[in-house]
């Protein structure tokens, strides 16, 4: 099991383990019924400790997502997967889920440009620039704005996820997302450690997001590279 160490406010190790399950579920990597490896082997090749283990299973079968029969295993359980954290990151490895991660870039509050699109009541907004990992690979950047009607950013609260900030530190939740999927060119500002150079052409997603107003409160643009990451959008 990876973690962000790098980040004093990443998810906890046992939520991190019950998110990147979640995504195998939702990806069809375990799929309804199946039984789950003993607790102690999955431990093992987690890396983590029994106990550990066993609080991430807790979190599944309060989401509904695990049966845990005594004597017998643990089984998987599809249904739920709307409760994860990263319920609406879209983005896969090649064979499915992936645990996101996040490096901060930057975090700015600025005056909105001229050539950002129309979205919530304000002038100014919260500017965040990330880089994205699914587990250790390196998938994207993005550049994330969030209205300052929302609240302001403060980038030494900020975890791996932003939706996860929203609700904990500003109170509010993302309760709609409308995506365009493209390409585009990745922008001046891609770091030297991306798998592509600025300018270079990847996959470009264009993101308004809602909480409970009319008006979306959050624009976000996000490159992606597409020999390391696949765009699923699931319809049940």
């Amino acid at each position: 099991m990876t973690s962000n160490s790098r980040n004093p406010n990443a998810l906890p190790i046992y939520v991190q383990i019950s998110e990147l399950l979640i995504r195998d579920i939702a990806a069809g990597r375990l799929i309804d019924g199946e039984r789950l490896p003993p607790e102690r082997d999955m431990a093992i090749n987690l890396k983590v400790s029994v106990g550990t283990l066993r609080k991430s299973l807790a979190e599944l079968e309060k989401k509904g997502m695990l049966e845990r029969i005594q004597g017998s295993g643990n089984y998987i359980r599809e249904t739920g997967t709307q409760n994860s954290v990263y319920a609406m990151f879209r983005l896969e490895l090649p064979e499915g889920g992936g645990l996101p991660r996040a490096d901060v870039l930057s975090v700015e509050h600025l005056e909105k440009p001229s050539d950002l699109p129309e979205f919530g009541q304000s002038k100014y907004a919260s500017r965040v620039r990330r880089m994205r990992y699914l587990n250790d690979t390196i998938i994207a950047v993005e550049e994330i704005w969030l209205d300052e009607s929302a609240g302001t950013i403060d980038q030494s609260l900020l975890s791996d996820s932003l939706y996860r900030y929203y609700q904990q530190q500003l109170g509010f939740w993302i309760t709609r997302a409308e995506d365009r999927v493209s390409v585009g060119a990745l922008p001046d500002w891609t770091p030297s450690g991306f798998t592509k150079p600025a300018g270079q052409t990847a996959g470009f997603i264009e993101r308004f997001s809602w909480s409970e107003n009319a008006e979306p409160v959050e624009f976000s643009k996000t490159w992606f590279d597409p020999d390391r990451a696949t765009y699923v959008q699931r319809l049940k």
